[in-house]
């Protein structure tokens, strides 16, 4: 069937025209005191979508470009894999990303679900003929594919800055499912937000793109809080990113040295901008709970003694109106008797009145003691949130004396290039399975933990051949934690093959970075989950 989903996306409404880009421009803005944040905006917009049915086989889908560029074009093949639908794109007469301001430096590739959610499937480079290929895999089953222009290759949400999308051809294969769907875009700008002064950022056509990626993404962390709510991904981000500017400035060393670092930069100033991000909102929320609850209780205590002194005085004013019309009905002997009656009643409204008083006393120090209670409970949360990441801390610093280690928004991040294995095998060799070991023993000193297994490979032979060994290299390494003790239902495993190199495929060395698994360990005693890994450690 050559079927059609139409859902609703948010853009930005009204674009800017493309600028000239020169070889070599600076931007700075003013000075802010305090971290500023991303604003996005919700404008709804018509893209078709394909609900891709599970081997249905390959099927082709075409791109044509927005307002923004509209001279832009491309295509799609979709090929339902083992797992996953592979995603091979080919685009052309896109213009230099810089048109649309400094901060934008590259072009991003985006598959976006029925529900809203955005995936990141890579960057799509410019090449020198205009045009630019991408291959990607992804575990949706329906959704529309969206290029746009970003300031580096690891943003986790797209800008409104959209140039191409989708377009269902007559012979698209797929099944009919009515959508309406909104997700958020980051508005033109937004990276250089209002007030926050950068160091003037120069693009210079001699260093690769990469490099100045690199140099976008640590401006948009720091901007966002990542040096005071992401320390430590931050310091780390800072030391990758001196390295990165003295291989830029030093002649004896290569390109491809460069862009590795560069890239590296991206990734931990991303996860130090996303750690940021929550953190800050975790504090913000805190604090909205917090005088909520102090105002309700306020509210209320104000209220009740309120009505206890109305009731009072209804009480004591029906009881003086009683008091008058005896004394009125009396003879003149009981006037003497009536007045002493309503000599009692003043005494007796006096006496009601301090009453009160002591009744509002009362109630102020009962909503002293709510706030005494809800101070506790936020220094309890606090000291709970210090003791996860001391922990995340010795963790780190512990499994760093085994393999190379690091903080990220997804859990630690332990990285198994070069150790592993040899080209086209998946069998651990004996190195690998003494770190596997010491790993181990660490991680199960730490009730509450999961592992998320990620294996990968170089780029020698087929992408087929890739996958599969990429998975047989994660089972083997999940397979092995399982005998040194790790409960099976925490720990997961998933091959990517050769779509995610950390090095260049162009020399034996690259490739050996690139034969590699990865190790993702969250859970809440350390502050945060892998997605579907529900399990822990013994």
């Amino acid at each position: 069937m050559n079927l059609k989903i139409l859902f609703v996306v948010t853009m930005a409404a009204s674009v800017t025209a493309f600028a000239q880009t020169s070889p070599q421009m600076i931007a700075q803005v003013d000075p802010a005191p305090s971290p500023t944040f991303y604003h996005a905006m919700t404008i709804s917009r018509t893209v078709e979508a394909v609900n891709y049915e599970h081997r249905q086989g390959a099927t082709k889908v075409d791109f044509s470009g927005t307002d923004l560029m509209p001279a832009a074009d491309g295509w799609a093949r979709v090929d339902s894999k083992r797992g996953n639908l592979a995603i091979t794109a080919e685009f052309g007469r896109l213009q230099r990303p810089t048109a649309f301001g400094n901060e934008y430096l590259t072009y991003v590739l985006w598959a976006v679900s029925p529900e809203g959610r955005s995936v990141n499937l890579g960057e799509v480079l410019v090449g020198s003929n205009h045009r630019s290929k991408i291959y990607a895999t992804t575990n949706l089953q329906a959704f529309a594919l969206i290029v746009t222009a970003e300031p580096y290759y690891a943003v986790r949400q797209p800008s409104n800055a959209v140039v191409l999308q989708n377009v269902v051809r007559a012979d698209t294969r797929g099944t009919s499912e009515p959508v309406n769907a909104k997700y958020e875009l980051i508005e033109r700008g937004g990276y250089i937000p209002t007030g926050y002064r950068f160091d003037p950022v120069v693009l210079d056509a001699k260093l690769p793109l990469e490099f100045l990626e690199a140099r976008n993404a640590v401006r948009i962390a720091k901007s966002e809080g990542a040096e005071q709510y992401a320390t430590v991904s931050f310091r780390h981000t800072m030391e990758l990113m001196n390295t990165a500017d003295s291989e830029a400035t030093t002649r004896h060393s290569s390109t491809k040295e460069l862009i590795a670092t560069s890239r590296e930069v991206v990734q931990t100033a991303e996860d130090a901008r996303a750690i940021a991000v929550k953190n800050i909102d975790e504090v913000r929320l805190t604090s909205e709970r917090q005088a909520s609850a102090e105002a309700e209780a306020r509210a209320r205590a104000q209220t009740d003694a309120a009505n206890q002194q109305k009731e009072r005085a209804q009480a004591d004013a029906a009881k003086a109106q009683s008091t008058m019309a005896a004394s009125q009905a009396a003879s003149t002997t009981a006037v003497a008797a009536a007045q002493a009656n309503a000599a009692q009643a003043h005494a007796d409204m006096a006496a009601s009145q301090l009453a009160s008083s002591a009744a509002v006393a009362a109630a102020d120090a009962d909503a002293e003691q709510a706030n005494a209670t809800a101070q506790q409970a936020q220094q309890d949360t606090q000291q709970a949130n210090a003791e996860k990441a001391t922990m995340r801390a010795q963790l780190t610093e512990q499994l760093n004396t085994i393999l190379q280690t690091r903080d990220s928004a997804r859990g630690l991040i332990i990285n198994m290039s070069g150790v592993l294995f040899t080209s086209g095998q998946y069998s651990l060799n004996s190195v690998a399975r003494e770190k596997l070991a010491k790993v181990s023993g660490i991680l199960l000193s730490y009730p509450g933990l999961a592992i998320a297994v990620g294996g990968y490979t170089d780029n020698v032979g087929s992408d087929a051949m890739n996958q599969k060994l990429s998975e047989n290299r994660a089972e083997a390494v999940r397979d092995y934690m399982i005998q040194q003790g790790v409960m099976k239902t925490a720990v997961t495993a998933i091959g990517y093959g050769n779509t995610e190199p950390v090095a260049s495929n162009n020399d034996a060395g690259g490739r050996q970075q690139n034969r590699r698994v990865e190790l993702v360990v969250s859970g809440g005693a350390i502050g945060n989950s892998v997605a579907n890994t529900t399990s822990s450690l013994q």
